[in-house]
């Protein structure tokens, strides 16, 4: 998988997207942290409630406890290492744990396993967060046997929020994880009475509303390999997220001049080689967003829209190696795009 790209980068959030600020009469004010290894901002347009942001990072640390996949304590990773496990080889998981990976399995099922959560035996060999040059290719050996015990279908969903994980298997729920945060904390901000708001989880950009009353968010996408502030696309939207998987932001480049990155192939355990660059997708809910910006990913560029096109009120933009963009069947009809 050699790729005509000369140059990559390397972080330990994926942030394909910013929002594009203008002057406005009212100041918003905003908040960041991070959480889920990667860089969280939430930012208020119509509230000066500095106690509203603080609550929205403490969910984030609050569902990281839950959902990471490295952390001892967290909920997924005992869940992974049969600790919660009772006499009949089940676990019984909080709420939040059993929907989200109930999410998964079922866009597992909608992209006919292109998106896998039971993924982890092979993800967890890979590292795309080490410094340049200190990066290591698992062997063929070790995907293979991981692959072994990939297989979303094999993980059973049972009554009383109860799972049974087959012996080997582990989760990997890092595809869907921050689309639902995002979306847990626009719940909350509703209660809260907010109704202009950017929830931007490493990326993955959730609008609550609009800008002002006669004002959209402008959203851009990032341009592939280039600087953060190089867009492809600008696009005007209210009250929908956005989410991008790309190929630019976590990778590296071996000894032998091989270029890897972090969105892989569950079927082959190693990144996806189908000529996209990246895949962005827009959707009222940032789980489904977030889920099928991996899914399209994998299927690549003509079985990604194929997908869309069964879809309601999902649209896609996708990025191929000649820097051309593909929208989705009716992208163009329902989203204003200012610059292509």
């Amino acid at each position: 998988m050699n790729k005509p790209i000369r140059f990559c980068c390397i972080c330990c959030s994926l942030i394909c997207l910013f929002f594009l600020c203008s002057c406005t009469s009212a100041q918003p004010i905003s908040k960041s942290g991070f959480y889920l290894n990667t860089f969280v901002t939430v930012t208020l347009y119509d509230s000066k409630d500095e106690t509203l942001l603080n609550d929205c990072m403490e969910l984030c640390s609050y569902y990281e406890q839950i959902f990471s996949r490295t952390s001892e304590e967290s909920e997924l990773y005992l869940l992974n290492s049969g600790s919660l496990n009772d006499g009949e080889g089940c676990a019984t998981v909080s709420d939040a744990l059993y929907e989200l990976i109930s999410l998964g399995i079922a866009y597992g099922e909608v992209s006919g396993g292109a998106l896998d959560i039971t993924v982890a035996p092979v993800s967890s060999l890979w590292d795309f967060s080490s410094a340049e040059g200190q990066h290591t290719v698992p062997s063929k050996e070790a995907v293979q046997q991981g692959l072994l015990f990939v297989d979303y279908r094999k993980a059973e969903l049972l009554t009383g929020n109860r799972i049974r994980l087959p012996q080997g298997m582990s989760l990997d729920l890092g595809a869907i994880a921050k689309g639902y945060i995002a979306d847990r904390i626009a719940e909350y901000l509703t209660e809260q009475g907010v109704t202009s708001a950017i929830i931007n989880l490493g990326g993955n950009i959730l609008c609550m509303g609009s800008k002002s009353q006669k004002e959209p968010f402008q959203i851009g996408i990032q341009q592939p390999f280039q600087d953060r502030n190089e867009t492809a696309a600008i696009m005007k939207l209210s009250d929908v997220s956005v989410v991008t998987s790309g190929i630019y932001e976590r990778c590296f480049t071996s000894e032998d001049g091989t270029f890897y990155h972090h969105i892989l192939d569950p079927t082959t355990g190693y990144p996806c080689d189908n000529e996209l660059l990246s895949v962005t997708i827009i959707a009222k809910n940032s789980a489904t967003a977030d889920a099928l910006s991996t899914a399209c990913f994998c299927l690549g560029l003509e079985e990604g829209m194929q997908l869309l096109d069964t879809l309601p009120d999902v649209y896609g933009v996708f990025i191929t190696e000649d820097r051309e963009l593909h929208y989705s069947a009716g992208f163009q009809d329902v989203i204003e795009v200012v610059k292509q």
